[in-house]
Parts: structure tokens; sequence; C-alpha cells
């Protein structure tokens, strides 16, 4: 039998047939991709084959060759990588200014990882309704920012429903996969999105001002016919695949572009004489937070290789 993966509670899958049926799949241990070290080899917005057994269990016995898939690999698990979804036609990163504040370096390391596996990515600020005027104007210069490199930023209130036809308009006869920090909002969006209360919500934690974690799995929503949306567990860090040194410059379309003026063709825009990257930094013409984000990523470079 072959099915679509939409749901992954860690130790089994929820597999949708083309019958639109629902059998739960396991996979054996020393099942692996080949060429993928990760915690799991199996993912959301996978198409397997499986075979049911005598007590309605599922074995997953293959997978279709995937378009993409998005990896992160946690920040406390040095090599091990996990396979966030596949298959998906988009990336829609849920940001907050506050309650909670989302980190410029965790955007740009999102966007970085979409970059690298050529996924198109939308930058959606949420809570729109709860911002001071100073917070407003935070969020209209990260619009600028971000508009200004390229990627698409959607304003959005999903308490009062503020830009949410816009965004589902996006999400028309594509798989979209949601990513963002505890507390984003991932789970109410797509409430309203989805017209039902599918998914749970969280309260915000005062003390530390960080979401609570309320999806602790990634699973596949259907919007329509034909569009889809992946929800996935919200993440308070996210530590980027092994990128190699010399290729960070290249999921950062600003500093891409720049680079090709510099002296040496392996520069790494930090202390190199001739670097038109740094120049460009001084100018202004490149942002301080995505520079500083890009340095973070070389130092998971260097990390990487005493794991």
């Amino acid at each position: 039998m072959i099915g679509l993966i939409v749901r992954n509670t860690g130790s089994s899958y929820l597999v949708r047939t083309a019958d639109n049926t629902f059998v739960e799949c396991r996979v054996k241990g020393n099942f692996r991709i080949k060429g993928i070290k990760s915690t799991n080899p199996v993912a959301v917005g996978d198409r397997v084959s499986f075979e049911v057994m005598t007590d309605g269990i599922g074995w997953i016995t293959d997978i279709e060759e995937r378009k993409n898939y998005i990896i992160r690999r946690p920040a406390n698990l040095s090599k091990q990588l996990h396979i966030i979804a596949s298959n998906v036609d988009q990336l829609m990163l849920i940001v907050t200014v506050n309650h909670p504040e989302t980190s410029t370096v965790f955007i740009d390391r999102v966007l970085a990882t979409a970059e690298a596996y050529q996924v198109p990515a939308t930058v959606v600020i949420n809570k729109i309704d709860l911002y001071t005027a100073e917070e407003s104007d935070y969020m209209k210069a990260l619009t600028v920012l971000y508009e200004s490199i390229g990627y698409e930023v959607v304003s959005i209130s999903a308490k009062r429903g503020t830009n949410v036809d816009k965004l589902l308009s996006m999400l028309k006869g594509k798989t979209t996969l949601l990513s963002g920090n505890s507390g984003v909002g991932k789970s109410s969006i797509i409430n309203i999105l989805s017209a039902g209360e599918v998914a749970k919500t969280g309260n915000i934690s005062d003390v530390h001002n960080k979401g609570m974690h309320t999806t602790t799995f990634s699973e596949m929503y259907e919007i329509d016919a034909d569009s889809y949306l992946i929800d996935t567990p919200g993440i308070k860090g996210f530590g980027t695949i092994d990128f190699q040194k010399e290729e960070v410059g290249h999921f950062f379309p600003e500093i891409f572009n720049y680079s090709k003026d510099c002296k040496f063709g392996n520069c790494t825009h930090i202390h190199e004489p001739g670097c038109a990257v740094r120049k460009a930094l001084e100018e202004h013409l490149i942002s301080e937070s995505r520079y500083t984000s890009y340095l973070s990523i070389l130092e998971d470079c260097e990390e990487s290789k005493y794991r």
C-alpha cells in the first residue's frame, strides 16, 4: 500500500491512503535512508510504501524520492539531525516582536536553512494587536530589512483576524511548513486557517516571556482539497545543519551578492583584505544583525569539527 505521512509521534507514524483511510505505521530499527543520518528516517510529508500486518499495524518498507526536505540540528544533540518535514512548497516562519520576542539570529538561521534546501520562505509577524508604539516601529524596521533582502513579510493578528485572508490566499494549492519559536501563535493560526479548533493553544509563561510547548509532534492539516499546513513543535533554539564554512555566505542572499567582489574567492568575510562584504557592512548596506547571524553559523561550523 502507498500513503502520505500526516503525523509523526516519534515512535509511530499516521499514514493517510488515497481512499482517505488512516493507518498507524512503524519503521524497523534498522530502517535508514541512504546519505542521511537523522533521528527520524521518516518525516511528515513523505510518501511511503507499507505493509499492514494481521494486528492492523503497518510497517513502512520504502520512501518515495523526496522533492526536498528541511533539516535542523537540535542545539544539544551534537551531529544528530532532525528532518522537520519533506516535500514542502514553502516555509512560513511565524515570529513575534514581543510575547515572546523572536531573535533575529533565530530568524536568520531558519531562513538560511530554507535557502540551503531551496524552499521559498515568508516571514509572518504575528500578534500585531499587542505591540506598543516602540515595538510597532521595530516591527516596521524588521519588515524593511527582510523585504530589502527579497523575503515577503506579512504582519497579522491571529487573535483579531487581521490580514489572515492574505495568508490564506498564499497557502492555496501548496504544502506549507509552519515554523517558529514556542508561543508565537502557530496553533492559533492553524485553527483560524482550518476553521476549527484542530490544534491546541498554550499560554505564555510570564516569568520568562517564553511560550509553553503545545505541539509535541509534527502534523499535517488539510486546509482544502489541495492546500496543506504542516505544524511543527515550537523550537526554542535552532541549530543549523552542518554547513561547510565556505558556503555559509551562499545562504545569506545579500552577503552572497557582495561576496562576488571580494578579492579572494574563498573569503570568509571576517579578516581578509579586500573583502567587499565587510566594506558593505561598514557602509550599512548589510545589516549588522544579519552579519552577526552569519558569524554565529560560522561558529557552529568550527564547533562541529570537534564533535
